[in-house]
């Protein structure tokens, strides 16, 4: 696994953890909606993230349609999500020097062919 299709689990996995702390009782195909990516690949980083311990399936055991469950963050998976948006927060702010290190590579390039030009 390259570290861009790392990263790019990390996000999944991060949006995945956020989506259901903010609603637990999301299906797997709301949820997919919700991240953009396929349901079959929902079901994957579900199942992921519920092999690591970061999310556990809870039936409702009073409700009349047995097929409805929550899916509930683990106090490690509340811990992991942390850790997982302090990483993309550095990388993105890491981007963002970059990016504005560039643009300012830019303007002094542009400066200096309008100088000549002039």
């Amino acid at each position: 696994m390259t570290n861009k299709t790392a990263s790019l689990d990390d996000a999944l996995s991060l949006r995945a953890l956020q989506a259901l702390e903010s609603d637990p009782n999301l299906s797997q195909r709301a949820l997919a909606r919700e991240l953009g990516v396929s349901l079959g690949r929902t079901n994957y980083c579900l199942h992921a993230l519920m092999d690591k311990g970061l999310v556990k399936l809870q039936n409702f055991q009073h409700n009349p349609r047995k097929m409805r469950y929550a899916y509930l963050l683990t106090p490690q998976g509340i811990e992991e999500k942390t850790r997982m948006t302090w990483r993309f927060l550095r990388r993105k702010e890491a981007e963002y020097e970059a990016l504005q290190a560039e643009i300012a590579e830019l303007r002094r390039r542009v400066a200096a062919d309008a100088g000549v030009e002039g």
